[in-house]
């Protein structure tokens, strides 16, 4: 009988873990009833992205965090442009870039990156690769000042899967 009912429980557990499920899709059933107050001016029509992108980005904020502009350089598109948080803005070549970025990252002996998450996302209407990063950062300057912020920064991706374009927004810490 503890046989009987041993077979039967696997058995009930089996067919609720097997693909039953498989091949539902979720669908928003809001989104065609909800009359938004706004129309977006760029996009609404993102989906999940490819990790691929988000590998490109993480390993640009890894190279910059270890000081390895060389591999900081791989990650950039032949022209780039940045918004930096203070509302600074930097469009040019990446050669030009990378004379800025070396310079700036000369002047920090430490930079510390805890990456909180990310996003993927492809813009439909568009056809554009974009990914989104929070996280938060500590600079230790040569001088002994140490900074911190939190930071959501959104990366664009060229067709080469480069990056071409990130805008800074920054939360300072107090």
């Amino acid at each position: 009988m503890k046989k009987l009912i041993f077979i039967l429980i696997v058995s009930i557990i089996y067919s609720a873990c097997t693909s039953r499920t498989a091949g539902i899709q979720m669908e928003n059933k809001d989104s065609s009833s909800v009359a938004l107050p706004y129309t977006a001016a760029y996009s609404s029509k993102f989906s999940v992205g490819k990790d691929s992108n988000s590998l490109m980005v993480l390993n640009n904020y890894k190279a910059w965090e270890d000081g390895d502009m060389n591999a900081f350089k791989n990650t950039l598109s032949d022209s780039f442009t940045i918004y930096f948080a203070d509302g600074g803005k930097f469009s040019g070549t990446r050669d030009s870039a990378m004379i800025l970025a070396s310079a700036f990252r000369d002047s920090i002996s430490k930079v510390e990156l805890k990456i909180d998450a990310w996003v993927p996302l492809h813009s439909e209407d568009r056809n554009e690769d974009w990914v989104s990063v929070w996280y938060k950062e500590i600079d230790t300057y040569k001088n002994g000042k140490i900074d911190s912020a939190y930071y959501q920064d959104d990366n664009m991706l060229d067709k080469n899967g480069k990056i071409v374009f990130t805008a800074i927004h920054k939360q300072v810490l107090k």
